[in-house]
């Protein structure tokens, strides 16, 4: 005789795999750009582009920073992704930086296909010297796609001549998670200026001949420990302490003093 048909649905069978149904991210719906209003005391963004619309695939990052164009003045900056403003953060700690904007300007550009497209340029530099330099962020998957070797090249030949002396391309993956997280860090201690603290550590740093991790140092200086540790800081983001960025940079971290 046979069973009776079952008229239910067992729980189990009702249960799918996230895997199983969901095949790529949610697609969320576009939302306007960010845009603040005037802050006390500190100049607005000045970009062509606002690029802090809801994305899926990069973090939207503002920045306040300040440069000898400005007169040290703070002023609002906005990068599309995380390893956009690490690039920005690692040129703003170079003394020989003198401005940096960000979505400096835009150019029509025709690609391969015929179609007229838009790009906003990332970055623009301006050193001491007064040479001006644009930055092209991209991660590596896009990259080595000859697609995109071909739009470098059309943006180029689209960009004034005027607008900047030369472009460089930076590979968004250099700057891994740990790296942007060292590099904010330090651009934060960086303006918090601790220069005698400085002095004693990197004095202390050079004459130490068991240095070995950061730790090492904290007994040896006549100051505590929390100054002590925000002075390495500065003393890596101004390249006379050597440390491996792309690792957590605390006092187990292994140090030395730069050649």
């Amino acid at each position: 005789m046979p069973g009776k048909k079952r008229t239910y649905v067992d729980h189990i069978e009702m249960v799918k795999d996230n895997d199983t149904w969901r095949h790529a991210p949610e697609k969320l719906p576009r939302m306007d750009p960010i845009n603040l209003g005037d802050i006390h005391g500190v100049l607005p963004f000045d970009g062509v582009r606002n690029p802090s619309t809801r994305s899926n695939t990069s973090h939207k990052v503002f920045i306040p920073y300040r440069t000898p164009a400005n007169d040290w003045t703070p002023k609002v900056g906005i990068a599309e992704s995380a390893a956009e403003a690490a690039v920005a953060v690692q040129v703003l700690m170079s003394p020989e930086s003198h401005d940096l904007h960000f979505q400096p300007l835009a150019v029509s550009f025709t690609d391969e296909t015929g179609a007229r497209r838009q790009y906003t340029h990332d970055i623009l530099i301006t050193f001491r010297s007064g040479h001006r330099r644009l930055v092209f962020v991209r991660n590596e998957t896009s990259l080595v796609k000859p697609r995109t070797v071909r739009d470098i090249k059309a943006i180029i030949a689209a960009t004034p001549k005027r607008a900047a002396d030369d472009l460089i391309v930076v590979n968004a993956n250099d700057y891994t998670r740990q790296r942007r997280e060292n590099l904010f860090r330090m651009y934060h201690w960086m303006s918090v200026r601790d220069d005698e603290a400085d002095d004693i550590v990197w004095d202390t740093a050079r004459k130490l001949r068991t240095l070995y991790f950061m730790k090492d140092l904290f007994p040896h200086v006549p100051i505590s420990q929390k100054r002590a540790f925000q002075a390495c800081y500065r003393l890596v983001a101004r390249g006379l302490i050597r440390a491996n960025l792309d690792h957590v940079l605390w006092e187990h971290s292994k140090i030395g003093v730069a050649a």
